[in-house]
């Protein structure tokens, strides 16, 4: 796995030919039980990673097209998985607790509800009070330039924005690490707020 701006956050990732980005997943390790975010299958190398940084309590999914590989880490892990309360009826997995927006879920996460993406109540998380990780509705096709999916992706336009302008008006971030694309490492309020200009032309 890759470090990432804290020394506590790693990062995999897998290429994707169609889009030409790479598409990540996240861990964050913290003395209570390791935390996944929209697991991506692991190489050998990148699992004996994540083992040696101790035990994985929960895998957090924002969104139904982020499963990905979280019941096979689920079986090996024994973590526990959290899904979108939104997608509960039509979710493609069995999750062990459904969320909603919450401040504090564990200690130092906190966790958005994003409307009008290409899934319902898509989630997005911010860690440690300094990092936003999003799913699908933010992404980055360019090295340190944020975008969102095409308006054909999305369910609604004016709501994606107006989570997109919920999530830019959150305090203090730094970084955002999203699933699809380009991580912005310095600067993430103000990368949101220039995505937030782009958005209102």
């Amino acid at each position: 796995m890759k470090a990432l701006h804290r020394n506590n956050l790693f990062c995999w990732s897998q290429f994707n030919e169609d889009r030409n980005i790479d598409f990540h997943s996240y861990l964050w390790v913290r003395e209570a039980g390791n935390v996944v975010f929209d697991p991506l299958p692991m190489t050998t190398h990148d699992k004996k990673h994540l083992n040696s940084l101790g035990s994985v309590s929960h895998i957090i999914l924002s969104n139904s097209d982020h499963v990905r590989d979280a019941v096979n880490l689920a079986g090996e892990t024994g973590a526990d998985i959290w899904g979108p309360a939104a997608e509960q009826q039509d979710f493609p997995i069995q999750c062990s607790k459904w969320l909603s927006e919450a401040q504090g879920l564990l200690e130092g996460l906190d966790v958005y509800v994003t409307n009008g993406s290409k899934t319902k109540g898509e989630l997005a998380f911010v860690v440690e009070s300094v990092t936003l990780i999003t799913g699908d509705l933010i992404r980055a096709h360019t090295g340190g330039k944020l975008c969102i999916l095409p308006e054909a992706k999305l369910q609604d336009r004016f709501q994606a924005i107006e989570s997109v302008e919920r999530l830019a008006a959150i305090e203090g971030i730094i970084a955002i690490l999203p699933g699809d694309g380009w991580p912005v490492f310095r600067d993430g309020a103000a990368v949101l707020s220039e995505l937030l200009e782009s958005l209102h032309p």
